[in-house]
């Protein structure tokens, strides 16, 4: 396993199978969102999107929080429409980035994930939640109603069950996100990498172009209408037939036996 640390801000490591982790590591700021670390997220991100051999990123915090979203103090001492306009630009940045590459990204929830925390959880494809672990939008306990948390969470949870966290700003526990979608699986917290580690084995198992061509399927159709998501996604199906590796599945469910394919 290979680590790398950007400032020290966040620790990116990464293993022999092509599984990135991202960990953001500022636990005296609960792990918030600051201008400098979306800069090193970022960073790690286009690296990852530039790199052929990533197959999977987790993301995680250190220290109690997963991650507490922006530092409201910062923000307070920086009362300029410009700082706060390129602040959250950076953010959605840092979000569009999880939503477009090409592998699969898990965020691994320990502890609470507030604001644009909550974010970070929701703009993940999957999420596995330690039963301690909290979510909230809690902007609006300060007058900030979480505009740009709310751009993943309704595509996550029913449009009730999110307005009602934006509007309220109260926390919901790990039972509750599962129930309402906001997580995949709920462990107790020393099972948490053991069930983050079931999901990687059953991605790294399949194909990579496959679930590339796939992850960008399901978004795309989703802001689309039936009819043209269906088109769209004929066309994905018919190219991701012309990979070997979809050959070579198909080869092997004709002659009864396992795909022996390239990871």
């Amino acid at each position: 396993m290979t680590t790398t640390n950007f400032d020290e801000l966040l620790k990116v490591t990464r293993d022999a199978r092509g599984v990135i982790t991202l960990t953001l590591n500022d636990a005296a700021r609960f792990n918030a969102l600051g201008s400098e670390m979306l800069v090193e997220l970022q960073r790690a991100l286009d690296d990852i999107a530039r790199d052929d051999e990533a197959r999977a990123v987790v993301l995680s915090g250190a220290g109690k929080a997963f991650c507490a979203g922006h530092n409201l103090k910062d923000m307070a001492a920086n009362p300029e429409l410009a700082y706060y306009q390129k602040l959250f630009s950076q953010c959605s940045r840092v979000m569009l980035s999880i939503h477009k590459l090409p592998v699969p990204v898990i965020a691994r929830v320990h502890g609470m994930a507030t604001a644009a925390g909550c974010q970070l959880v929701a703009q993940c494809d999957l999420a596995v939640a330690a039963e301690e672990a909290s979510f909230a939008t809690s902007g609006i306990h300060y007058g900030l109603f979480c505009a740009t948390p709310s751009v993943p969470l309704v595509r996550n949870v029913p449009a009730k069950r999110a307005m009602e966290m934006l509007l309220t700003g109260d926390f919901i526990d790990a039972r509750a996100a599962l129930a309402q979608g906001l997580v995949n699986r709920v462990v107790p917290a020393g099972e948490l990498d053991t069930e983050v580690e079931k999901l990687l084995g059953a991605i790294l198992e399949k194909p990579r172009a496959a679930i590339a061509m796939g992850k960008a399927l399901v978004y795309q159709q989703r802001e689309l209408g039936m009819e043209a998501a269906y088109q769209l996604a004929g066309q994905t199906m018919a190219c991701n037939m012309m990979d070997p590796a979809a050959q070579e599945g198909a080869r092997a469910f004709a002659e009864k036996r396992l795909p022996e394919w390239k990871r």
